[in-house]
């Protein structure tokens, strides 16, 4: 008899969830460090460039996805509970809803595309406005794309399936270093080049990822029905249930990203140096957080499904257990980072004063990821999987403006301490987070809140 017998979720259950998220995310953290260095042949100005309308990008793909965590919460709940038919209504809401929002913010970036670059960072030096405005017209016209993408994708973890979007992520990836590679370098055409194979890639992945949920002969237990006008009618009662998780979560997200923006044009506001040192130093530190990301994606799927069917205890161990996994995988990868932090540096191409700067950013990032980062941005998703997500929203907002914006313009322009002093206001966010989330947990006030 397994030893795990009795649990909605074997060690096995976990590692087929767990190990193709990792992949996953790996894949797509290097791929956005495959896309900085190369850009960064094209000039710091062209790495500033695209850092800076990633800010950006980032918040709208982070709403897209806080839509997709809703649907795909839901969608976990009802199958914990065994009721595939509401499971099926969810997973169609959604994907209608993320695709017409979506659209509706492409139109808008491509008839706004200037004057919002202006608004935002109109500290940025000339070359680099210029690359944000052609980077941000080509990435706009993927939005639609990537939200269809990660709501499929999100439903297909809802079902414990993980590997379905590892290996369409796979394609993407390869689409997107190969159009990279022939358009930068071989038709020269700079940001806008890596733009459009960012485009292609997502384009394929909306398609591939929609067509394995229209088609019932893969034996899904969620399927998208899609047969006249009828089913493209809005379900605004299974709309409200995702929204009653998205919103708060797209709230949380947005918020959270709306902060990074402004905290981005701070940093411009110290020169292209500062910009550059920045993003890639956050490519680099972001590496280090691949395997906790995706323990937390797997803990909304394994916790949603355990409070669907009223399990809130094996809710509360998998929370423990996925979080002390996260530490441990935080520790060993930060430790490796810092060893070879400035050769891994030395592929961006950068000067020395801007490697040197990257370099302590990262060694800085390293120490605070080990003792915070997991407790930050893990522990919570079991949360937002538990429908705890006005909490986890109340929380981090307040985090954001007060510790993170607050004590970034304390340490960076109060005690001078530059773009350094905004990661140390970022690092203030994580303690308070952590501290807040766990009291949380140990209190047990979010059993009992799930949404169905």
């Amino acid at each position: 008899m397994e030893e795990n017998a009795g649990n909605l979720f074997t060690k096995r259950d976990l590692k087929r969830l767990i190990l193709p998220l990792v992949v996953e995310q790996f894949l797509a953290v290097t791929i956005g460090m495959t896309d900085t260095i190369m850009v960064s042949s094209c000039g710091e100005a062209a790495v500033s460039g695209v850092s800076l309308v990633d800010s950006i990008n980032i918040l709208l793909i982070n709403i897209f996805s806080a839509l997709a965590t809703g649907g795909s919460i839901i969608a976990s709940q009802y199958l914990g509970r065994d009721d595939r038919k509401n499971a099926n209504a969810a997973a169609k809401q959604l994907m209608l809803s993320v695709g017409v929002l979506a659209s509706v913010i492409t139109l808008i970036a491509i008839l706004f595309n200037e004057h919002l670059l202006r608004l935002i960072f109109g500290a940025a030096e000339d070359d680099v406005m210029a690359n944000c405005t052609v980077y941000f017209f080509w990435t706009a016209l993927s939005y639609p794309f990537i939200g269809i993408y990660n709501g499929g994708a999100a439903l297909f973890r809802s079902m414990g399936n993980s590997r379905v979007s590892m290996v369409i992520s796979m394609g993407m990836n390869a689409i997107n270093v190969g159009g990279n590679a022939l358009l930068i370098f071989v038709f020269q055409m700079g940001v806008a080049g890596a733009a459009i194979a960012t485009l292609v890639s997502r384009i394929v992945g909306a398609v591939i990822v929609t067509l394995m949920l229209l088609n019932r002969h893969h034996h899904h237990l969620i399927f998208l029905e899609f047969y006249s006008r009828r089913d493209f009618r809005f379900d605004f009662s299974m709309i409200r249930r995702i929204l009653g998780i998205g919103i708060p979560n797209g709230l949380e997200s947005g918020m959270f990203q709306i902060g990074k923006i402004l905290l981005q044009s701070l940093v411009t506001s110290f020169g292209t140096m500062a910009v550059a040192a920045n993003a890639v130093a956050g490519n680099i530190s972001s590496f280090t957080q691949i395997p906790s990301v995706a323990i937390g994606l797997a803990m909304i799927t394994i916790v949603g499904q355990c409070v669907g069917a009223g399990a809130y205890e094996q809710a509360r161990k998998y929370i423990w257990k996925l979080y002390a996994l996260s530490e441990l995988c935080l520790f060993t990868l930060c430790i490796v980072v810092t060893i070879f932090a400035r050769p891994i540096v030395g592929f961006y191409s950068l000067t020395g004063e801007t490697t040197d700067l990257a370099v302590q950013l990262i060694v800085w990032c390293n120490v605070f990821s080990v003792l915070f980062w997991a407790g930050s941005f893990t522990l919570p998703n079991g949360l937002r999987a538990a429908s705890d997500v006005r909490f986890t929203m109340m929380t981090s907002i307040l985090s954001m403006w007060l510790c993170r914006i607050g004590c970034s313009y304390l340490f960076a322009l109060g005690f001078g301490l530059g773009v350094l002093g905004v990661w140390l206001g970022m690092f203030a966010d994580w303690v308070f987070r952590m501290a807040v989330f766990i009291i949380r947990l140990l209190r047990g006030k979010w059993m009992g809140k799930q949404s169905i």
